[in-house]
Formats: C-alpha cells, sequence, structure tokens
C-alpha cells in the first residue's frame, strides 16, 4: 500500500509537465507580445526631453490603427484556417471592395450606406463562391484562394479602369459624402482613431461567436478530424463555406476602411496583406494544420508584428534587415506549433 502511494507523485509529474508545457503554447502569443513590448521600450529612442518615443500615446495608437486592416483581415482568415484551409485572396479582395467604395460613391452617386452594404455583399459572396469550390467540388483550397487571388485582382483592375479612384468629400456631383470621411479620423477627444474601433467591435464580435455557437464547435471539430466530424453529422460543407464567407466579409470590411483612411481606391491596394494576415494567425498560436487557435490569440499575434514594424521602424532599421526580423519571427511562432502537445 505504502509503495503504490509513494509511486503516485512520479506518475503525475508528467502530466503536471504536459499541462504546464500546453498552457506555455496555449498562450504563446501573449508571452511574446509582452517579450516584444519590454523589448520595445528598452530599445526605444527618446526625444530631447528624454521621454520614451514608443510609449507616447499618438506612437501606441499609431500602432494599433496600422495593425487595424491587417487585423480585420487576421480575425477573418482564423475561421478558414481553424478547419484546416487557407485563403490567399483576401488582399485582392480588400483591393477589390477599395475601388468598388470609390467608385460607387464618387462615380455612381450612391450614399455611404449603399456603398458600404455593396460592398460588403460583394466579399460576402465572393468568399462563399470559394467556399462551395471548396466543400463541393473538392478543389484544394490553396488553388481555389490563388485563383481568387487573380480574379479579384482583375476585377478591381477593370472596375477601376486600371487607376487609382481619388475621393473628394462634397455634395456635388463626383463627390463622396462627409459621413465616408470619418474613417480617417479620430474619436475620443482626438485620440482613437475610427479604424481601431472598427477593428475592436470585429474582434470582440468574433470572440463571442466563437466561444458561444455551436458552430464555433463545428469549426474546431473539422479542423481536429475532418472525417470524423463527417460521421458525427457535423455539416461539414456548410461550416466550410461559411468560414470562406466571413473570410470574404472581414476582407471586404477592411477594404472599406483602407479606402476611407487613404481617401481613395486602387486596384493594387492590399498587395500582401493576405501574407500578413496568416502571419498575424500563425504568430497567434493558430495552427495551420486546424483544429486549434483562438480570435484572441489572432489580435495578440497582429499587435506584436505591428509593434516589431514600429520599433524597428523607430530605430530606422533598414527595410530589408525589417523583412529579415519578421519572417524569422514568423518561422519561430510556426516551429513552436510543431512542438506543441498533440493531446
Amino acid at each position: 500500500m505504502s509503495n503504490q502511494t509513494a509511486e503516485r507523485p512520479s506518475a503525475a509529474a508528467p502530466r503536471k509537465r504536459a499541462g504546464t508545457a500546453e498552457t506555455l503554447f496555449r498562450f504563446q502569443s501573449f508571452f511574446g507580445l509582452v517579450a516584444v513590448f519590454i523589448a520595445a521600450v528598452i530599445f526605444s529612442p527618446r526625444d530631447d526631453e528624454g521621454q520614451i518615443l514608443f510609449l507616447t500615446s499618438d506612437n501606441l495608437f499609431n500602432i494599433v490603427r496600422a495593425v487595424s486592416e491587417i487585423g480585420i483581415i487576421a480575425v477573418g482568415l482564423t475561421f478558414v484556417i481553424l478547419i484546416g484551409g487557407i485563403d490567399l485572396s483576401v488582399g485582392s479582395v480588400l483591393g477589390l471592395a477599395a475601388v468598388g467604395s470609390a467608385v460607387l460613391m464618387v462615380e455612381d452617386g450612391l450614399g455611404v450606406w449603399a456603398t458600404v452594404g455593396l460592398v460588403l455583399l460583394a466579399g460576402v459572396v465572393f468568399g462563399l463562391l470559394q467556399g462551395t469550390a471548396v466543400a463541393l467540388l473538392g478543389v484544394q483550397a490553396f488553388i481555389v484562394t490563388l485563383a481568387g487571388l487573380q480574379i479579384a485582382r482583375g476585377l478591381a483592375r477593370m472596375w477601376s479602369g486600371g487607376e487609382t479612384v481619388q475621393i473628394s468629400y462634397g455634395d456635388g456631383p463626383g463627390q463622396a459624402p462627409m459621413l465616408f470621411s470619418l474613417l480617417g479620423e479620430r474619436t475620443f477627444g482626438g485620440v482613437v482613431p475610427i479604424p481601431v474601433l472598427i477593428f475592436a467591435v470585429v474582434a470582440v464580435a468574433a470572440i463571442l461567436f466563437l466561444r458561444t455557437s455551436a458552430y464555433s464547435r463545428h469549426l474546431y471539430a473539422i479542423g481536429g478530424n475532418e472525417k470524423a466530424a463527417r460521421l458525427s453529422g457535423v455539416p461539414v460543407n456548410r461550416v466550410k463555406i461559411i468560414a470562406f464567407g466571413i473570410a470574404g466579409f472581414c476582407a471586404a470590411l477592411a477594404g472599406i476602411v483602407h479606402a476611407g483612411q487613404l481617401n481613395a481606391g486602387s486596384p493594387n491596394d492590399g498587395i500582401a496583406y493576405e501574407l500578413d494576415g496568416i502571419a498575424a494567425v500563425v504568430v497567434g498560436g493558430t495552427s495551420l494544420a486546424g483544429g486549434r487557435g483562438s480570435v484572441i490569440g489572432t489580435i495578440a499575434g497582429a499587435l506584436l508584428l505591428g509593434i516589431l514594424n514600429n520599433i524597428l521602424s523607430l530605430n530606422s532599421v533598414n527595410t530589408d534587415l525589417q523583412l529579415l526580423i519578421k519572417g524569422l519571427v514568423i518561422v519561430a511562432a510556426a516551429a513552436l506549433q510543431r512542438l506543441r502537445p498533440t493531446s
């Protein structure tokens, strides 16, 4: 009896270590975010009065504003990656949405809400069509969305005539309503950029949706084991199609925000944004194999990359070296996922 009692602690020790390791991997994005934030404070340049430039309110809100578009895209990508998919078209859909926003208001004379509604609908439909090709036709998501990247970019060029469509504001013909200009403004005493609020609303909505809906359980089930999920009655095809629709919606919303911030829509907008969005998801701890991850982690990943970009720029680090450093961070995050316990 005493021998059995003595053996219990040794049997529990591996389980305790495994639980600790799982906790570290689960919150890797937050630990990384804290570490990068501390490093940014330490290595930040100072002004003539000795103030740390990184910690100024203007700089911190500029970081979140710069992250807002990629963050919105990354939230949508999280849904697709959770099912083990990928969406390479989101950057082009952003460009299509930016062009659409400019053309519909400036050239077609539509109001803000009609424009926003049509652009968001276009993004959702584009995503649903891609999801249908993946789920019902069985074409790999990489191929479908690679084609979607080209199609959306081509549509943006056709819609704009291959030119940037400038947005000017006013009540006359060829001018957009002043309401749309708010996307480039700040609120709460001129401190918080409007895009930051939109990003926050999207993030909170996605977090609550994934925590409370039956659909979220289906997402994780498909990403974990699609065959088992199908056998257990999960509507796999419908869940996949909706996931791509959500990604399309988020990309279109980011495109609207982009047009509002730059007061223009260009067919070249959003180039390589899909790579930044995927990077934020991966750095945030979501597995590219599917079945693991969270929107909260994605937000932390986006902020981590945003802070990294900012502190490198503040220190005037060479652009090529910046790309190298960010690439190493992404590889390190992906490598950590490979080391994560499977249970």
